[in-house]
């Protein structure tokens, strides 16, 4: 897409005629846009004349940029200005005489993108600015943050005195090559809502990703899924590929890109996404059904259905093949945090509670596999893994996957990276394929801390010296505080929550004594309102009311999170310690399985922020035996130990 329609220094938009500017501008837009309506084509004639008639009384050089592409979220900016080493975005609404809070967003969201993802804004004064053309003059206080100004409010006379009086306050001594900033790379990392929608539309990962050397990874990562694809149709043989990756590395989106690739309805090609991550499916299935809605004039209901067939939760999808033997339409099915797949018992148990099934011989891999392989010619099943994640009982982890695979189905040919390290394949006949390329190792969600994942890893294993080194390079960019006070954690949260950036209130689904906090982990979250809905909305995350736990979240991220910890897993000593609260107090955790899924939990809730978290440790209270205030004491000590500063 091209990144502006117009740009030139300032003196040379001075001197050039009006209407020629307005035809390099429409010309330009012509190349994505079909029709451009008569209000579109009069508002920028009123930018046009209201810019010079503002920038007539500039003194020193600049540049001036109409409508500048921000690619993550598809938006230009009306018109960037390049003045003083500053970076000025104003968003104009022409006849307007208000100024309007989704306008300060809009804008806003402008300059934290570029702050975030193109590499020439990283360390530049940006100043957003909502221009309401016929509203009075703005009493409203000038904040800077990170470097960023709230948005600053002017009308069509104000403009230049508005950037003068930045300036004075900020005079930015270092130059930057404004023809360069205007070209410079911009390396966008989106929300996995933001991926799946984009993807659904037809785009690429390559055009909605970040190109550096955690994207490649990602594309590396899907090319050799489709020779996979292309070779088992080939060779008509079956085929099962595990992906695996650090959190936040980008597994889901490769699922999400596969089965859009996957899916012609002109070959009778088809393919779905699973995930027994009932939250992920509702939100993403939520998401796509609006965006669908919104942009291809698709009436809600089939919107709905058609999100509804391409992400199904595996549950459903599985009791669709249960007592027959009917061949599914898919031959390529995608199934996301595989290792949360349940145990046969675990299914045995439901299938009999809930669908009146005795005697289900089958684990949930076993029973996927077997679906899949009622084709009688080729089948491809890619399993998306998510290490040190199984938070649930009675999910089996990747061990059972080989298992069944050597029980029943040593036919299918096996992908997986060198990284899975398990004897349960070892000790098989599978035929095994390596591919280094199947393992994803650079974080994207986090892509202002990407050693975030290592150092919560070191963390919760106790590794001290390893954390606190791990932490001087994770703080540089992505910052991580503690409190001990709930009022000042959700304070620091929405100074940082700027624009449409979306923060919450995370705690262990365990952390049950946080409700003497006000913090309540055993309410019926609304999923998708909590992570879809805007702020204002009393449901959304934003608004720090209600809390999503592990199960929640995991699998899915906002950009700032709050996290609660609580005494279900505590320090003392000189190690971690697990136990579930029942009736009225605290019972230890006896296997190690049940104390993996804990750990597990907590890891989820530290790796779910992109952009920084705050972690809340209460006080505690002596005189309540369930919260007694040394194991919060100890839990603080330990995190403060690693380098994490006090709010």
């Amino acid at each position: 897409m091209i990144r502006f329609y117009y740009s030139s220094t300032i003196q040379d938009f001075l001197h050039l005629d009006s209407n020629a500017i307005l035809g390099h501008i429409t010309q330009n837009s012509q190349y994505h846009q079909r029709e451009l309506l008569p209000t579109q084509i009069g508002a920028w004639e009123e930018e046009i004349a209201i810019m010079k008639e503002q920038l007539g009384m500039v003194d020193r050089g600049g540049r001036v940029i109409f409508e500048y592409l921000i690619p993550r979220i598809k938006r230009r900016v009306d018109v960037v200005l390049l003045y003083g080493n500053i970076i000025f975005l104003l968003e104009f609404k022409c006849g307007e005489s208000e100024y309007l809070q989704k306008t300060d967003d809009q804008v806003c969201d402008y300059a934290l993108d570029l702050r975030n993802f193109q590499r020439c804004s990283h360390d530049k004064l940006i100043v957003p600015i909502q221009v309401a053309t016929n509203a009075g003059i703005s009493n409203s206080i000038w904040r800077l943050f990170d470097r960023i100004y709230d948005p600053l409010k002017c009308n069509r006379n104000n403009i230049k005195q508005v950037m003068d009086k930045v300036i004075v306050l900020h005079p930015e001594e270092k130059p930057f090559d404004y023809e360069e900033w205007q070209s410079a790379p911009y390396h966008p990392t989106p929300t996995i809502v933001e991926a799946a929608q984009e993807l659904y539309r037809n785009h690429t990962v390559e055009d909605i990703t970040r190109n550096d050397a955690g994207a490649t990874n990602l594309s590396i990562t899907m090319d050799i899924i489709q020779e996979i694809i292309e070779d088992s149709k080939k060779e008509k043989k079956k085929a099962i590929c595990f992906v695996t990756g650090v959190p936040g590395a980008g597994k889901t989106l490769v699922g999400l890109d596969t089965a859009i690739r996957c899916s012609d309805a002109r070959t009778g090609e088809h393919a779905v996404y699973l995930s027994g991550n009932k939250p992920l499916v509702e939100v993403l299935q939520g998401a796509l059904a609006e965006d669908m809605a919104e942009h291809k004039g698709i009436k809600k209901t089939e919107a709905r259905r058609r999100a509804e067939a391409f992400i199904q939760l595996i549950h459903k999808y599985r009791d669709e093949f249960v007592g027959n033997h009917d061949v599914p339409p898919e031959r390529i099915a995608i199934f996301d945090e595989a290792q949360r797949a349940w145990t046969q018992e675990q299914i045995a148990s439901f299938m009999k509670k809930k669908k009146n099934v005795d005697h289900f011989r089958y684990s949930e891999a076993e029973f996927l596999i077997s679906t899949l392989d009622r084709h009688t010619d080729w089948a491809v099943i890619i399993c998306l893994i998510g290490n040190g994640q199984e938070i649930n009982k009675g999910e089996a982890g990747l061990s059972e996957w080989f298992q069944a695979l050597n029980r029943s189905f040593s036919n299918w040919t096996v992908y997986i990276s060198p990284q899975i390290m398990s004897t349960d394949y070892e000790r098989t006949q599978l035929n095994i394929q390596h591919s280094d390329g199947l393992h994803l190792k650079t974080s994207l969600r986090a892509f202002r801390g990407p050693s975030l994942s290592a150092f919560v890893q070191a963390l919760l294993d106790n590794k001290k010296e390893e954390a606190k080194k791990l932490f001087t390079n994770v703080c540089k960019e992505y910052p991580i505080v503690i409190t001990r006070n709930l009022k000042t954690a959700k304070e620091w949260l929405l100074q940082h929550s700027r624009g449409s950036t979306r923060c919450g209130m995370l705690a262990s689904s365990g952390g049950k004594r946080l409700k003497a906090e006000g913090i309540n982990v055993n309410i019926n979250l609304d999923v998708q309102s909590w992570f879809l809905k805007g702020k204002g909305d009393v449901r959304s995350s934003n608004a720090l009311e209600d809390v999503a736990t592990e199960f929640d979240i995991q699998g899915l991220e906002i950009d700032y999170a709050l996290v609660a910890w609580d005494l279900d897993f505590y320090y003392k000593g000189n190690g971690w310690h697990c136990r579930n609260f029942s009736g009225n107090k605290w019972k230890r955790i006896a296997t190690e399985l049940n104390r993996d899924y804990k750990k597990n939990a907590y890891r989820v809730l530290l790796t779910r922020a992109r952009q920084g978290m705050v972690i809340f440790i209460p006080c505690g209270s002596d005189t309540d035996s369930t919260r007694p205030v040394a194991l919060y004491d100890e839990i603080w000590n330990y995190l403060r130990s690693v380098g994490i500063q006090e709010l």
